[in-house]
């Protein structure tokens, strides 16, 4: 099973992604560890894409769809794969769908994760780090996982919050690509929706993202 996943930060993608890793035995691909894993490796689009980001550039999807093309070919995806994070507009959209249909690689879920642009920011500047465990689930902005004051809800360890938890003008900026639906992500998330319409080989899907954790995990897996 190959499946594209669309969620906005704070949406809880991550961790759905996890789950159905470990449930169906596929690969989990972030598409930030794409690029760290070709510039760690020296690899030649791992080089190129170096000489972008080293300027501040964007990479050009001339580099970056062939690089994330040869990751879903590798063989811990024979089984299988999830790609989470890519791809982030319209054209990116355009680029794979074509280089997947090029390398005979089926595409056969889309799921896209609903929520608000307003509830995901709260998430994720609400998020709390346990000094015990950073697994421990806090967040203050959550009535089912909000800490106890300033204590982990778990353990009762002193928390803490991350610096770019809080940094609400980077927030918006990527909410900004995101949510745009002519260009950005959601335009791109949409493309594969009325792709799926003409090919019902495609099943395209979305999840209530306001919900909790475990629900929106039940009607996740339900929906596969």
């Amino acid at each position: 099973m190959n499946i594209l996943f669309f969620g906005p930060n704070g949406s809880g993608k991550g961790t759905q992604g996890t789950i159905l890793k470990d449930k169906y035995n596929i690969a989990h691909i972030e598409s930030g560890g794409i690029f760290r894993e070709n510039i760690k490796g020296g690899t030649e689009l791992g080089k190129k894409a170096k000489e972008y980001i080293d300027k501040g550039d964007l990479v050009p999807d001339e580099i970056t769809i062939p690089m994330v093309l040869d990751r879903l070919q590798q063989d811990d995806c024979k089984g299988g794969w999830l790609l989470d994070g890519f791809p982030r507009n319209k054209v990116q959209a355009e680029k794979l769908h074509a280089s997947l249909e090029e390398a005979g690689m089926k595409l056969d879920v889309v799921i896209e994760l609903i929520l608000d642009r307003e509830i995901a920011k709260n998430r994720i500047m609400g998020r709390r780090l346990c000094e015990n465990n950073n697994n421990h689930p806090n967040n203050i902005f959550i009535d089912a996982i909000k800490p106890n004051g300033d204590k982990c809800r778990v353990c009762d360890g002193a928390l803490s919050a991350r610096d770019d938890d809080q940094d609400e003008v980077a927030i918006d900026k990527r909410h900004s690509i995101y949510y745009d639906t002519n260009t950005g992500t959601l335009a791109s998330a949409y493309y594969y929706r009325d792709l799926a319409k003409k090919d019902s080989s495609i099943n395209y899907f979305t999840l209530a993202g306001e919900k909790d954790l475990k629900s929106v995990t039940a009607e996740l897996i339900s929906k596969l």
